[in-house]
């Protein structure tokens, strides 16, 4: 997968006049639940917005150009690409200036409390951040919730944190639901090697948290290896991890970076059928490693809301006075399988990182349940 920078993309193709706005802005709110309050709008104007021949009626009432910024952890991750996509997307509809994409490359708490400090030191409209770390980020919530910068978290959440709202999957029960699928196809006593990034981490760690009673409970063996947080070295760090423990049954890992890395080691190794694998996230590599049946599934959590939301909910704050208030959005658990991986691969989108272009495809004539 070619890691295209969001950024580096020419901001005209973005632009979004208030004519489109209003033709678009009825299916955003459908799709969206948390959206509500941008519907109740639609619905107060009635006709009147379905027949608008001009732009001299906005949606919005005149406001001001509101500057958000999302902190993160791996900056530069190939995941995140959706993300800063749902972002300027969101900003681009609404007005604002495209929201300031900031953190630490390589999962450094210190470099992300520092951008953070920053957001605040620059009296920003709202901060969007992924709380990786039980208390660090405590400290600056509360100091910009008390300069009137609201604060939602995304991708990962921390329960002792005083944000508005997270936004993004439940990890622990994401990890829990994984573990029950692997568990059912490894033999008692066998070993699983999970596989993470970063130990610790408040974005990956439950999803090892929530697997390891229901490995315990299907009387399976589990040894955490440690990826690393670059995905360069993961590949490395898996195969080494393998060499040493050839009696090892499944791989189950809770990131993109590593789910590359699994599917590299049991490709390589030729260890389809006698090994599982899994995955996590929808990078194409993934995707191509269910495809090649190196990983039995892999796991959406729609990366895409996890940008565009954060934005939505914190502009619905700024024009309302605080009445519109962030609410908890779970972004979802999607598993993506043999059956199903085709559509991931045959549609390159920006809502799954794997298109720069805004297209528009057709849903599916049947909807499963």
């Amino acid at each position: 997968m070619s890691k295209f920078e969001p950024h580096e993309v020419d901001p005209k193709q973005y632009e979004v006049s208030r004519r489109r706005f209003l033709r678009n802005a009825g299916v955003v709110a459908a799709s969206v639940p948390l959206l509500g309050g941008m519907m109740e709008v639609l619905t107060e104007r009635g006709a009147a917005a379905q027949t608008l021949s001009d732009d001299s009626h906005p949606l919005f009432a005149k406001h001001g150009s509101y500057k958000f910024t999302f902190v993160n952890h791996v900056t530069t991750n190939s995941f995140f690409t959706p993300t800063q996509y749902g972002m300027i997307d969101a900003a681009n509809i609404l007005g604002i200036p495209k929201p300031l994409w900031t953190g630490s490359a390589d999962s450094s708490v210190s470099q992300m409390v520092t951008a953070f400090d920053q957001a605040i030191a620059a009296r920003v409209s709202g901060i969007a951040s992924a709380l990786i770390d039980p208390v660090a980020f405590n400290a600056p919530t509360d100091h910009a919730l008390s300069k009137g910068i609201p604060v939602i978290s995304y991708n990962a959440d921390e329960s002792t944190n005083n944000r508005l709202a997270y936004i993004g999957q439940n990890n622990l029960t994401a990890g829990a639901a994984a573990a029950a699928r692997i568990a059912k196809v490894v033999p008692k006593g066998g070993l699983v090697g999970m596989v993470i990034a970063t130990p610790g981490s408040g974005n990956i760690q439950p999803r090892i948290d929530g697997a390891l009673p229901v490995f315990k409970a299907a009387g399976l063996k589990t040894e955490v290896v440690n990826g690393g947080a670059l995905e360069p070295g993961e590949i490395t760090a898996v195969e080494a991890w393998y060499t040493g423990h050839k009696d090892v049954k499944f791989l189950y890992s809770v990131d993109d970076g590593d789910a590359v890395a699994v599917a590299d080691t049991i490709k390589k190794y030729n260890l389809k059928g006698k090994v599982g694998g899994s995955g996590w996230d929808v990078e194409v590599p993934v995707l191509q490693g269910v495809q090649g049946g190196e990983l039995t599934f892999t796991i959406d959590q729609q990366a895409y809301l996890q940008g565009f939301i954060p934005t939505i909910q914190m502009f619905l704050y700024q024009i309302s006075a605080g009445l519109m208030k962030p609410c908890n959005t779970d972004t979802g658990l999607g598993f993506v399988t043999k059956a199903n991986v085709a559509p991931y691969l045959a549609h390159a989108t920006r809502f799954e990182g794997s298109g720069v272009a805004e297209t528009t495809y057709a849903p599916p004539s049947k909807i499963a349940y």
